[in-house]
C-alpha cells in the first residue's frame, strides 16, 4: 500500500515538474562532481571567513586565507563565488567634519617624517590624527596614536569634544603602554592641539621629537589618515551609536580586539599589527 502511494506522489511530481520518470531516476543517482563538490567546500570557507571577519573582509584578504589553508584559487575567482552568496563588504559613504585647525600663531614642528612611511622597528616613529565620530547623543572625537613600524593603534581617546586633553590623554596611554626610548618621532598635523604648550611640554617630558605635516599636504600623515579611512570604511558608517557609552564600548572592541589583534594587513606580510610585533621580540 506504501509502496502503491509512493508511486503514485512520484508520478504526479513528474508530471508537475513535466519531465520522465527516467529523467528523474537520473537526476536522483547522478552524484554531485569533484568541481561541484570543491565549490560547495570553498563557497562555505567563504562565508566563514567574512562573517569570521565581521563582513569586513573582501576578495583580496579572503583569497589569503584560504591560500593558507592550501586551496588553490583566484581572487577573481573569489569575488564571483562571494557574488553568488550576496556576500559584500562593508562600503564607507562620504561624510566628512574638519578636525583640524591651523589657523592659530603657535609653534610649528619642520616636517622632519617627510613621508619616510618605512621604519625599521617598533617605537621609532608614532604618528598621531583627530577624526569625528558621529553618535545620536552628541558628537565624539577620537584621537589615535599608532607605531608606523607596525600599524598597531598604541593609544586612542574617544571624547565629546576636541581640546588638548583629547590627544594628550590618546599620547599618555600610548607612552604608558610601550614605555619607549628617548628620542622617538611624533608626527602629526599642524592642529592646535599638538601645536600647543601643553603637548609640546609632554613630547619633551618623553624625550620626544615632534614632526608636523606640511599645510593642507594629508599626504604628508598619510598611513594615520587611511587608518581613520579603514575604520570610517568597516566599522563607523556600519553602525549606528545611539549612546557614547555604547560608542566607547563598541570601539574599543574594534580597535583592542580586531584591529588590532585579528586584522591581517598586506603591506605587514598578512599578519595582525600584533603579531607583526611578536616577531621583533621573538628576534630580540
Amino acid at each position: 500500500m506504501e509502496d502503491h502511494r509512493s508511486e503514485f506522489r512520484l508520478e504526479k511530481m513528474c508530471s508537475v515538474l513535466e519531465v520522465s520518470r527516467s529523467g528523474y531516476y537520473k537526476w536522483h543517482c547522478t552524484k554531485p562532481s569533484a568541481q561541484t563538490l570543491r565549490k560547495a567546500q570553498l563557497q562555505e570557507r567563504i562565508r566563514f571567513f567574512f562573517h569570521d571577519a565581521q563582513q569586513r573582509y573582501g576578495a583580496p584578504k579572503i583569497t589569503h586565507m584560504l591560500h593558507q589553508e592550501g586551496h588553490r584559487i583566484t581572487e577573481r575567482t573569489v569575488g564571483l563565488y562571494m557574488a553568488e552568496l550576496g556576500l559584500r563588504s562593508c562600503v564607507s559613504r562620504t561624510f566628512k567634519v574638519t578636525t583640524t585647525d591651523s589657523s592659530h600663531d603657535l609653534a610649528i614642528a619642520p616636517n622632519t617624517l617627510n613621508q619616510q612611511f618605512t621604519v625599521e622597528k617598533p617605537n621609532q616613529v608614532w604618528v598621531a590624527d583627530i577624526t569625528y565620530i558621529p553618535c545620536r547623543e552628541g558628537r565624539l572625537f577620537l584621537a589615535s596614536v599608532m607605531d608606523l613600524c607596525t600599524r598597531e593603534i598604541v593609544g586612542w581617546k574617544l571624547a565629546p569634544h576636541m581640546k588638548t586633553d583629547l590627544v594628550l590623554d590618546a599620547l599618555k596611554m600610548a607612552h604608558d603602554a610601550k614605555r619607549p626610548l628617548q628620542g622617538l618621532l611624533h608626527h602629526s598635523d599642524r592642529g592646535s592641539q599638538y601645536a600647543s604648550h601643553e603637548y609640546r611640554s609632554q613630547l619633551t617630558q618623553y624625550n620626544m621629537k615632534a614632526s608636523m605635516s606640511r599645510r593642507g599636504n594629508c599626504y604628508d600623515n598619510a598611513s594615520m589618515e587611511s587608518f581613520h579611512s579603514i575604520l570610517k570604511k568597516e566599522f563607523i558608517y556600519c553602525t549606528r551609536f545611539k549612546t557614547r557609552e555604547q560608542a566607547y564600548h563598541d570601539l574599543y572592541h574594534y580597535i583592542e580586539f580586531f584591529y588590532n589583534r585579528k586584522r591581517i594587513h598586506g603591506s605587514l606580510g598578512y599578519l595582525s599589527p600584533a603579531r607583526f610585533a611578536a616577531t621583533f621580540k621573538q628576534i630580540s
